[in-house]
C-alpha cells in the first residue's frame, strides 16, 4: 500500500471507531464491511476537494490566520477564530464576519448538501466575570449556535444538517499560559460529518483493491 492511501484507511478506520464506538481489527480476506469502507473512502475525496475549494475561497482569510482548514477523525473541519466573529464575551456575530460566513455556507449548500454539519464553540479558561453568562459553557454555546441560526435562518441551509454543542474552555488547542494560545482556544469550528453507520462489534475488514 503506498504511504498516501495508507494514510487515508487508517484515517477511514479511526472515522469509523470515532463515529460508532466500535473497535476494527484489519484482516485479510475478510470483506464483510468493505462497502462502508468505500463508500468513506469516496466520501474523503469529496471532503478533499471540498477543502481545496474552501482553501481558495477563504485565501485571504486563511493568510490573515482568521480561518483554518483541516481533514480530521471527525470530518472536515472548519475553524474560525472567535475574535473575528464576535467581540469578547459577546455571542452576536459581528457583521463583518459576515462575508466570510456567507463563502462557507454557499460551499455547505452547494457542494456538499447532503453532509451534516457540527458546529462547536470552544473558549480559553479565563473565568467568565462581567459578561453575563454564568460560565464558558454557556458563552461558547451561544455562541455556536449563533452561527448555526446564521447560517440556518439567514443562508438557508436545511435546518436537520445542523447540529450544535459547547465545549467551554474543556477541549483546548493551545497553552492557555499566554494570550497567543488563548485567542487560538477561542474558537468555532464547523465540521463537515462523514455519513458513518453503526456497524458490528470488532468487524474485520480489509481493505478495498483501490487502498491496497
Amino acid at each position: 500500500m503506498k504511504p498516501a492511501t495508507a494514510l487515508k484507511f487508517v484515517l477511514i478506520i479511526s472515522i469509523i471507531t470515532v463515529f460508532t464506538g466500535c473497535t476494527f481489527v484489519v484482516q485479510k480476506g475478510r470483506r464483510s464491511d468493505i462497502e462502508k469502507i468505500e463508500s468513506l473512502s469516496r466520501q474523503l475525496d469529496e471532503l478533499s476537494r471540498t477543502k481545496s475549494l474552501l482553501e481558495d475561497r477563504l485565501s485571504q482569510e486563511i493568510s490573515d490566520r482568521q480561518v483554518r482548514l483541516e481533514m480530521m477523525e471527525k470530518g472536515l473541519v472548519i475553524t474560525f477564530v472567535a475574535d473575528v466573529l464576535f467581540d469578547s464575551g459577546k455571542a452576536k456575530v459581528k457583521p463583518e464576519a459576515y462575508a466570510t460566513l456567507d463563502k462557507v455556507a454557499r460551499v455547505l449548500s452547494e457542494n456538499v448538501p447532503e453532509y451534516n454539519i457540527g458546529i462547536e464553540g470552544h473558549t480559553d479558561n479565563v473565568p467568565i466575570k462581567f459578561s453575563g453568562w454564568k460560565s464558558n459553557w454557556e458563552l461558547s454555546t451561544a455562541r455556536a449556535l449563533s452561527v448555526l441560526h446564521y447560517i440556518v435562518d439567514e443562508k438557508g441551509i436545511r435546518p436537520s444538517r445542523v447540529s450544535a454543542i459547547g465545549y467551554g474552555e474543556y477541549n483546548p488547542v493551545a497553552s492557555n499560559d499566554n494570550a497567543e494560545g488563548r485567542q487560538l482556544n477561542r474558537r468555532v469550528e464547523i465540521v463537515i460529518l462523514p455519513r458513518v453507520s453503526k456497524v458490528k462489534e470488532s468487524e474485520s475488514v480489509e481493505p478495498p483493491e483501490n487502498l491496497k
